[in-house]
């Protein structure tokens, strides 16, 4: 277990919604599938299991009911599923890793020449970052989540109640915590930021539509990256890159190292109805990219 998304904590935040069930140090996440009563499992950043691990996951799925588990795990890519089908990220492929053993200067002179100067911009406008992890800091958050990123980069965020639950089940164990950034008495970027074992993770970031010239987001990461060096943190996740889209060339700034996971593959339980499902999925979301 090697991944916040793998710990109990998380198991505990997700059975509040779906079923949840653990086995040989795996959670798997069950979703029932619209108009009819089989369900697909997910297993998020997870290990890369064993062939007698899959054989066992195979049965639980049968007991299920399920089409079908999907494994995405926090490993390199090539790291050996070539018995099981590739299926639908949920998450990028590909990431950033900053080395928080590095010294503080050492950071900065990595960084892309444009992300110190945002820096330098962000602190000449007076913009203030602080932890903020009161129920009015969640307040802010959610308000510039689902006022200003969801709706700018047309996301298909979750629900306000989603995070919310989330929130009240990571943030008392130590796991969530949340940060603002404050310009002319009002906050206009804020992030959540996870911390398990000796890692960092950038889980969701937000910001209002108006102010972009004073670049707060840009300030309130480089903060956060600091917070958790100040914790002796070892590394901080950007969690997500893809090229050529704004939110990569954003974290691309921090001069983290890009690294490449395994992606998802799927393990088939019914095989009648698995192909039915893979295909369903691919029309709903091309559906979904032209109503975007």
């Amino acid at each position: 277990m090697n991944h916040p998304l793998q710990s109990w904590e998380w198991g505990e935040f997700r059975s509040k919604r779906q079923q949840v069930d653990r086995q040989d140090g795996m959670q798997v996440i069950w979703t029932k599938v619209p108009f009819l009563a089989f369900k697909f499992g997910y297993v998020p950043m997870g290990k890369v299991p064993s062939d007698e691990e899959i054989k066992r996951l195979s049965n639980l799925g049968r007991k299920r009911r399920a089409i079908g588990i999907r494994m995405e795990p926090n490993a390199p890519k090539d790291s050996g599923f070539v018995k099981l089908k590739p299926g639908r990220n949920l998450f990028k492929t590909k990431t950033f890793i900053i080395d928080l053993t590095r010294s503080e200067e050492e950071l900065l002179k990595n960084m892309h020449p444009k992300g110190r100067y945002n820096i330098k911009v962000a602190k000449k406008h007076g913009v203030q970052i602080s932890e903020n992890s009161s129920s009015s800091g969640l307040s802010s958050y959610l308000d510039l989540m689902f006022g200003g990123t969801a709706r700018r980069q047309k996301i298909y965020a979750h629900s306000e109640n989603y995070h919310k639950q989330m929130w009240e089940t990571l943030q008392p164990a130590g796991m969530a915590h949340l940060f603002t950034a404050e310009y002319q008495g009002k906050i206009i970027a804020a992030a959540m930021i996870f911390t398990f074992k000796d890692t960092a993770y950038y889980a969701y970031g937000a910001s209002a539509l108006e102010h972009k010239e004073v670049m707060a987001p840009t300030l309130l990461l480089w903060e956060t990256v600091r917070w958790s060096k100040l914790r002796d943190l070892k590394q901080f996740d950007l969690w997500g890159a893809e090229e050529g889209k704004g939110f990569s060339r954003f974290k691309e700034q921090f001069g983290g190292q890009l690294t490449e996971l395994a992606g998802a593959y799927d393990l088939p339980i019914n095989p009648l109805l698995y192909p039915l499902f893979r295909l369903s999925e691919e029309i709903r979301w091309k559906l979904l990219r032209i109503l975007k």
